[in-house]
C-alpha cells in the first residue's frame, strides 16, 4: 500500500482518452484532486476505497459526486490510474 506521498503517476491510454472527453471542469477539478492524492492518497476528502469483485485490486477516489478515478498502486511512491468517469467505470 502506498506511503504518505505519491511520487509518480502513469496513465493508460484508455485514461488519458476518457479524461479528455470529460467537462472542462471535470478535469480541472480532478487535476486538483489529483494534487490532493499525489500529497496523501488517503486524504479524506478524496475517499479513496477498494474495489470489490472483479475490480479486485483496483483502488478508486471521487473526483466529485459523480465522478471516480479508477487506479493501482504499484509500490509506496507509484501508481496507475486506469480509467475516469463516473460510475459506469466500475462496469
Amino acid at each position: 500500500m502506498a506511503s504518505a506521498r505519491i511520487k509518480v503517476i502513469h496513465f493508460t491510454p484508455h485514461f488519458l482518452r476518457a479524461f479528455q472527453k470529460l467537462p472542462h471542469s471535470v478535469q480541472a477539478l480532478s487535476k486538483k484532486k489529483d494534487e490532493w492524492f499525489r500529497i496523501d492518497p488517503f486524504d479524506s476528502h478524496l475517499r479513496t476505497h477498494k474495489l470489490k469483485g472483479e475490480l479486485a485490486g483496483v483502488w478508486a477516489y471521487s473526483v466529485n459526486r459523480d465522478y471516480r478515478i479508477l487506479f493501482r498502486f504499484l509500490d509506496n511512491a507509484e501508481a496507475i490510474y486506469y480509467d475516469i468517469g463516473t460510475h459506469d467505470v466500475y462496469k
